[in-house]
């Protein structure tokens, strides 16, 4: 059996492992932190389960299901209270609601876009228009998500629909995201149909049977499936420690960890793209460079805990957004129980706030506790004391991919092929959520198990 060494203990790498060992090949998980689970991190407050990082995984990608069904949690899992998913985006100094109909950044129905004050007229006007846009002939090479949501809509709707809508999934710039790696739907829907919204309207009768949550999670926190998968997973073993080095020899790979070397014939790297980037130069530059290129993001994430009565009125729909045109640091912020039940006791009310950029990230936990609350104040009146706080950090965490990111990956992992015995898995390539990580590291078992059975 081949020795396996994974860099990385989150749930990229923790899905590696287990798909590993239901192969039969045990593994050896290196992780840096000093638990495993990477941004998926829980923590019970006053009974209220608090998410540091992400909080559910999307239902409508099936990797992160089928992996909770092999383990057993199925029982466990709890869709988001849709009928009351509502999203308010500022606009002017007010909470204005998302209005019905509009899915991701395309209007699909009249009434609640004629009425909102959320646009104006000359955009209404516009988007009314492009149900009537002819399919181009001619293929569009990539373009930035500004550029692709302008052309179809209009400038406003970059800033009002399509800049908050992305921030609060990838804490990242429309004008730079490319539209191919994020929004690959709608590129499609372009190509096919040309009209954005005569697409959407085309695909949904298409969707049979009763139609699921947008979003699902586990009842006691994500950080209890990365406690399930590692406990299901036999033969593996964890090191904490960061690894320095890496270099291939003629059998496979050595890794230096606190200054000893850890052999392997199969090396996974599933940490951020710029960790694997430091370790890749003596075993291929180029891949090493196009690594680097990919961009990361820094984030915060404060919950605060209050009591329902106090905050009762302040509690509309899900939450709400901040577009760059009306921000400070503040990006976004969830009603925790309104978006999940039986996260939050009945008595209180838990508000998780989203900041991003390194200013923030500098900041002591006082001045970036002063900083929300006065955002929140402002923004959603809500004037209560917490009764508690907690602030995460998440340095360098959230995977950009910048326009041209397809090409990149791609020829990153022709040169990966010739590279046999290194694989890659991770947010920074095909897909940022908890299913894509699921898929990403299952794959990288199945090749590594193909590998195996062939020798």
């Amino acid at each position: 059996m081949p020795s396996v060494a994974i860099v990385g203990g989150g749930i990229s790498g923790l899905s590696t492992a287990y798909y590993l060992s239901k192969a039969g090949i045990s593994s050896t998980v290196i992780e840096a932190r000093p638990r495993l689970g990477g941004v998926i991190q829980t923590e019970q407050i006053c009974n209220c389960i608090v998410e540091g990082g992400p909080d559910s995984f999307i239902s409508v990608k099936p990797w992160a299901m089928d992996l909770i069904r092999e383990l057993g949690l199925e029982n466990e899992v709890i869709g988001s209270n849709d009928h009351e998913r509502v999203t308010y985006i500022r606009r002017h100094g007010r909470l204005v609601p998302l209005p019905d109909g509009v899915q991701m950044l395309v209007p699909t129905k009249i009434l609640p876009m004629v009425t909102t004050t959320l646009v104006g007229w000359p955009t209404k006007v516009r988007m009314g228009l492009e149900y009537f846009r002819r399919k181009n002939a001619a293929p569009k090479g990539d373009r930035s998500v500004a550029d692709f949501v302008e052309d179809h809509y209009g400038r406003e709707a970059v800033d009002y629909l399509a800049e908050p809508l992305l921030a609060g999934i990838y804490g990242g710039d429309p004008a730079e995201l490319s539209v191919t790696s994020v929004l690959p739907r709608f590129v499609e829907l372009e190509k096919w149909y040309g009209s954005l919204t005569r697409g959407v309207l085309a695909e949904r009768p298409k969707a049979k049977g009763p139609k699921p949550p947008l979003f699902r999670t586990v009842r006691g926190g994500l950080e209890s499936l990365v406690h399930a998968v590692w406990r299901a997973t036999s033969g593996a073993t964890v090191v904490h420690g960061s690894v320095s080095a890496m270099e291939r020899v003629h059998d496979g790979f050595q890794l230096k960890i606190a200054g000893d070397w850890l052999g392997a014939d199969q090396v996974v790297l599933a940490c951020e793209a710029h960790q694997a980037a430091r370790l890749m130069p003596t075993v291929d530059a180029r891949a090493s460079q196009l690594l680097g290129t990919i961009g990361y993001s820094s984030s915060v994430t404060v919950a605060l805990g209050f009591e329902r009565s106090a905050v009762r009125d302040q509690m509309r729909g899900f939450g709400f957004l901040v577009p760059k045109r009306e921000r400070r640091r503040l990006l976004a912020c969830t009603w925790v129980g309104n978006k999940f039940p039986h996260r939050v006791p009945e008595t209180m009310a838990v508000l998780r706030c989203f900041a991003g950029g390194d200013t923030t990230l500098a900041a002591d936990d006082d001045a970036i506790l002063r900083a929300i609350r006065k955002e929140v104040q402002e923004i959603a009146c809500v004037k209560a004391e917490p009764l508690f706080s907690r602030v995460f950090r998440w340095p360098r965490s959230m995977a950009q991919y910048t326009v041209g990111h397809a090409e990149r990956v791609a020829e990153l992992e022709s040169r990966m092929a010739l590279l046999p015995g290194l694989h890659l898995a991770g947010n920074a390539y095909h897909g940022i959520g908890v299913p894509d990580c699921v898929r990403m590291g299952k794959q990288a078992a199945e090749r590594i198990a193909g590998v195996t059975a062939s020798v």
